[in-house]
């Protein structure tokens, strides 16, 4: 998750951290291009404000993490 996006005013800035983000990623020997980063903001959400970078985006987080991390197998007595 990037978070603080409501403070950046420049879409291009957002989209170089991103990329940047996706190379240390790649760097440290993880797939970088294939992990999903969401953009958004905690505080709105929390403040219940914005919602396309609030409520909406720690929805899409949760579709990714979803989507992203295998549900574990457990036993079942």
């Amino acid at each position: 998750f990037m978070n603080k996006v409501d403070l950046v005013d420049d879409e291009e800035l957002i989209e170089l951290v991103e990329m940047e983000i996706r190379e240390l990623l790649s760097e440290y020997d993880f797939p970088g291009d294939d992990i999903p980063i969401v953009g958004g903001s905690a505080l709105a959400a929390l403040e219940g404000r914005d919602d396309e970078i609030g409520k909406e985006a720690i929805l899409k987080l949760m579709e990714a993490v979803d989507a992203s991390i295998p549900q574990p197998e457990r036993e079942i007595d």
